[in-house]
């Protein structure tokens, strides 16, 4: 293990799955060649499997992505997508977000296939045992194309990293507790602690107190 500006580093040994052509594959190639029923990521022109979910990680996303989905409708705020969307990264690589958000102004990015430019927000969910590369790979691909707010949801180490797109530059929190209001979706909010709760609040009463919307 060593330590350079500021950076701890620890020596991993992981598993990769992995597809390589005689050739880089393009982003453009892989939408085309791989679909929605195929748990895969471009990196640099080579296609990256993904492990499955676990049911823990399952529930989180649907959870979330139900309630930001309904929060942003509700809102006219733009679109919301899940997990099969893939996000442009360059001309050999391309991501695919747990969850993503786009606002209304910037619909021109989201195509048939894919996302061709920045998403606004972007939600990933690290699960026991996924590879730690994988999450700081991640990271550096949404900063380096711009994602405005990037929230890294630590299953094991049950804390919420937001990463966010400042006048000069990036900026993270590491949270544990208390309530976080987005930057990018404008008043939706969400208790830290909900995240990691085994048995969470139903989706209707976290919408209510989000719209407003009285419970019968």
């Amino acid at each position: 293990m060593g330590r350079r500006a500021g950076v701890v580093l620890h020596r991993e040994s992981e598993q990769l799955n992995l597809l390589v052509g005689d050739r880089p594959l393009t982003f453009e190639e892989f939408v085309r060649r791989f679909g929605e029923d195929e748990n895969v990521e471009l990196i640099d022109g080579i296609v990256f499997g993904r492990n499955s979910a676990h049911l823990t990680h399952e529930s989180l996303q649907g959870w979330l992505l139900r309630i930001l989905g309904i929060y942003v409708s509700e809102r006219d705020l733009g679109i919301v997508l899940g997990s099969r969307t893939a996000v442009r990264i360059d001309a050999f690589s391309g991501r695919l977000p747990d969850i993503l958000f786009v606002r209304k102004d910037r619909m021109e990015i989201v195509k048939e296939d894919g996302i061709y430019g920045a998403p606004d927000f972007v939600i990933e969910i690290h699960s026991v045992g996924e590879r730690k590369s994988r999450i700081v790979s991640l990271i550096a691909d949404y900063i380096r194309v711009g994602v405005s707010e990037i929230w890294i949801i630590d299953l094991g180490r049950k804390v919420l990293r937001v990463i966010l797109k400042g006048k000069r530059g990036y900026r993270e929190l590491a949270l544990r507790k208390g309530v976080l209001e987005s930057a990018a979706v404008e008043g939706f909010w969400l208790r830290v602690d909900w995240l990691f709760m085994d048995l969470r609040p139903k989706e209707t009463e976290v919408l209510s107190k989000l719209l407003g919307w009285r419970l019968q």
